[in-house]
């Protein structure tokens, strides 16, 4: 048998406290922090806004997974966006101030997110999963459900694109 903690989130079993039909979300998000924390350990800060053939920067994609997991989180619980997460957004916008410690305060501010993220997974009612919410000022319609599985699904997609820009960058190619 391996080692439970060199295997995938997702094959370490059912996380506790979280309603089964959430696991797959709690799960991906989870493997997202990981890798990211694991990729981001020896990133150099110089490098955060460094955009290869006009790819999105590291620094964007870091600033992005936070945000994004909030905002969708909000829309879930059928809350607006506060003037906070509104600022937040437009200072996504590369390029980035950068500091020393910037690649550790952005990855810290991920790891926060994801945790308030499970903790809501973990309040979240599986009966509540069908209900409607609205997206964005325009109130695009989807579900709780919707909301969900779409904050994991984007948060994979953008770190992969995360990891590639940063091998790349890192290579000086």
């Amino acid at each position: 048998m391996p080692n439970p903690e060199t295997l995938e989130v997702w094959l370490r079993g059912p996380l506790p406290n979280v309603p089964p039909l959430l696991q797959p979300v709690a799960h991906a998000l989870l493997q997202a922090r990981e890798e990211l924390t694991a990729a981001m350990r020896t990133f150099p800060a110089a490098l955060l806004n460094e955009r290869p053939a006009g790819l999105a920067s590291v620094g964007f994609h870091l600033q992005h997974l936070s945000g994004v997991l909030d905002r969708l989180f909000t829309y879930a619980r059928d809350e607006a966006l506060s003037a906070t997460q509104l600022a937040a957004l437009a200072a996504e916008t590369p390029p980035l101030p950068i500091q020393a410690d910037s690649v550790t305060q952005l990855v810290s501010r991920f790891t926060m997110q994801v945790d308030k993220a499970l903790a809501q997974l973990q309040t979240t009612a599986e009966a509540s999963l069908t209900q409607p919410r609205g997206v964005g000022r325009a109130q695009i319609p989807s579900t709780v459900l919707g909301l969900l599985v779409h904050s994991a699904e984007h948060t994979s997609r953008h770190l992969g694109q995360l990891l590639v820009t940063a091998r790349v960058v890192q290579s000086g190619k």
